[in-house]
Order: C-alpha cells, then sequence, then structure tokens
C-alpha cells in the first residue's frame, strides 16, 4: 500500500481539488513521485471528469486517466444516488484495483473523495471508510464561511470515532470574500484547532493556484518521507 493523503471536505464546492492540485504540484516539486486519484466523480458532462483531469495535469499527465478515475457519473449527486439513477453500482473492486496500480508506479498518492466523509459511496460504505480502507491520513478542507464551526467539528468527530488518522486541516477561502462575521467565526475555529490547522489557501482569481507552502507543504513532505 502506498504512502498517501485522502483529501476530503467539510461540505462540497470547499476547494479540495484546488488544495489537492496544488499539493500534487508542491510535492512533486519537491522531489516526491506523487500520483493523483479521484476514485469516484459525479456531475461528469460531455467534457469528462474535470476534478480527474485537473489532477492527471498535476500529476504530471502520466497515468491512465481510467485509473484515475475509475468510476464517474453524470448526476451531479452523491456516489450512490448518482450511480442509482443509471441503473448502477459503485464498482468498488474496480476503485481498489485502479488504487493498486497507482500505488505500484508512485512513491505517495494523493486522493480526493467526493463531498465529504459521511458521503456514501456504495451502501455501508462511506467516504470515511474509503480512506480507512486505503490506510491514509486525512486532510481536511475547510470552508471559510459561518457554519464551518460545525461543520469542521463534526468531520473532525468523525474521523476520530473511525480511529482514522488527521494529517490536518487546511481552511479554504475559494467561496470569495470573507465577511466580518466570517471572520470573526473563522479566529474562534483557528482557536480550537491549534496546531491540527496546516493553514489557508486564500481567495483566488480564475485559474489561479495556491502556493502549498501556505497549507503545511513542509509538514506534510516530511509526513509522507518518514520511515514506514
Amino acid at each position: 500500500m502506498s504512502r498517501g493523503l485522502f483529501v476530503s471536505g467539510t461540505d462540497t464546492g470547499v476547494g479540495k481539488t484546488v488544495v489537492a492540485c496544488a499539493l500534487v504540484r508542491g510535492l512533486r516539486a519537491r522531489g516526491l513521485d506523487v500520483g493523483a486519484m479521484k476514485p469516484v466523480e459525479t456531475g461528469v458532462g460531455p467534457e469528462g471528469p474535470l476534478d480527474a483531469l485537473a489532477l492527471r495535469e498535476a500529476a504530471g499527465g502520466g497515468d491512465p486517466l481510467e485509473d484515475i478515475c475509475p468510476q464517474r457519473f453524470v448526476l451531479p449527486a452523491a456516489p450512490t444516488v448518482a450511480a442509482t439513477a443509471e441503473g448502477r453500482a459503485v464498482d468498488l473492486a474496480a476503485l481498489r484495483a485502479a488504487y493498486a496500480r497507482l500505488a505500484a508506479r508512485h512513491d505517495a498518492l494523493v486522493v480526493e473523495g467526493a463531498g465529504g466523509l459521511l458521503v456514501p459511496a456504495t451502501d455501508g460504505v462511506r467516504m470515511a471508510d474509503l480512506a480507512g480502507e486505503l490506510g491514509l491520513p486525512i486532510l481536511l478542507v475547510a470552508r471559510a464561511a459561518l457554519g464551518t464551526i460545525n461543520h469542521t467539528l463534526l468531520s473532525l468527530e468523525a474521523i476520530e470515532a473511525r480511529g482514522l488518522e488527521l494529517a490536518g486541516v487546511v481552511i479554504s477561502h475559494c467561496g470569495g470574500p470573507t465577511s466580518e462575521a466570517d471572520l470573526a467565526n473563522l479566529a474562534a475555529l483557528r482557536d480550537s484547532l491549534a496546531s491540527r490547522l496546516l493553514g489557508e489557501v486564500p481567495a483566488l482569481s480564475a485559474g489561479e493556484s495556491p502556493d502549498p507552502e501556505g497549507f503545511g507543504l513542509a509538514r506534510l513532505l516530511e509526513r509522507l518521507t518518514q520511515p514506514r
């Protein structure tokens, strides 16, 4: 089993792909052979799985898209819902096989989940369970907006309750400008997270990528290169 990280979020649209792509590029620039994976992507249109394509590009473009994203569905919904809409089910065996192929080719993998930790991949298997099966510590991306304290702490409780490893939390400002109320809320969240907070992603212009040094690249690189 490869070293790596499982990137999850407190909600959908919080900036997981932005963080995962920047992290992959940053780690590769530091000399670590990192691959990327998006096991299940929903909301896939004629242009293909956009998150998986972005991850593939960040990882150098050398891996087959079928391995990076083995399960794709059209409906922009939870994987179980999107699969049912097509009369299908998420094929966990296909996910495991694709992961094994990528793990054999790279020193580490950055795997991006679908939605949050308790989103069902299949009946009885949630994204958190998939992270646990793969043996990957979780990098949690939290939204910089009202409600984030509740969403973040609930996600951390879910990680702890399942005995999973936390790599850290990244606060994402990808939703745009932050109000005074949001800023006060974030100050309280930062205090609560303490050393679990790796850093923050600022609001970005279209097409702009964040500097992963700002959300703990050095700490994550150290984690991924430690002897097992």
